[in-house]
């Protein structure tokens, strides 16, 4: 959901954008009374997006960020694309490759196959990212490396963008630890080349999880896809 705030308080930040020291009598140019004006001043202190200091407000380090994020004619934050992380495990078993799928139970795409995955926290560097989200999701530790950075736009079947996410994709060998099979966002299974075939609503056929794989050199991904359930 788009981020909105009242007109009123998006001209203040706007105002603080380009005069990073402001008195009372150079925000308020809107047409309100000062007792309302005031109140929603106030609400921007509270926030903490806007700084009081004598009689001169200014914005504060979270108030620059999120007033640079404002589209100032909408007020509304401007939309970007999500960062995330994405882990391809595998395994030699029984002299047998195997992959290590996650079933996600939880919405949107509930029910849908594919790999471990996770949002890239404030200042975090992918890497740590896939580390942390693997262990949490897995149990598993490993040797990671970076193989593509794949941009998914999700498409409704009738033309609505559903999502815009930008992977970090690492692949995962020698895997230890004792595996969580089952955690409160889905369930973990190793499979094989053949078990994964055979599987419906995956979010990548194993010809594009092997293309990612098989790559000699970093890849970058642009990937279009059409879903009739979101």
């Amino acid at each position: 959901m788009e981020l909105k705030i009242h007109e009123f308080q998006g001209a203040i930040l706007r105002t603080l954008l380009f005069n990073p020291k402001a008195r009372f009598r150079d925000l308020n140019k809107v047409d309100i009374t000062n007792d309302h004006f005031t109140f929603h001043l106030k609400q921007l202190i509270k926030e903490g997006l806007v700084a009081k200091n004598g009689i001169y407000y200014s914005l504060t380090d979270s108030g620059k960020e999120f007033a640079n994020r404002m589209d100032t004619d909408s007020l509304k934050l401007e939309r970007q694309g999500k960062l995330g992380i994405a882990i391809h495990a595998i395994r030699i078993k029984n002299n047998q490759k195997e992959y290590l799928i996650h079933k996600r139970l939880k919405e949107p795409f509930y029910g849908f196959y594919g790999s471990q995955s996770g949002k890239i926290r404030w200042g975090e560097m992918p890497i740590d990212t896939a580390k942390r989200e693997f262990f949490e999701e897995t149990g598993l530790k490993g040797t990671f490396k970076l193989k593509a950075i794949v941009h998914y736009h999700n498409f409704h079947k009738d033309g609505k963008l559903l999502e815009d996410k930008y992977f970090w994709v690492f692949e995962v060998i020698n895997t230890k630890g004792l595996l969580k099979e089952k955690i409160e966002e889905g369930e973990n299974i190793w499979m094989t080349e053949k078990e994964y075939r055979k599987l419906k609503n995956t979010f990548a056929t194993f010809e594009e999880m092997q293309e990612v794989l098989k790559a000699k050199k970093l890849l970058y991904l642009d990937k279009i896809k059409f879903v009739d359930n979101f």
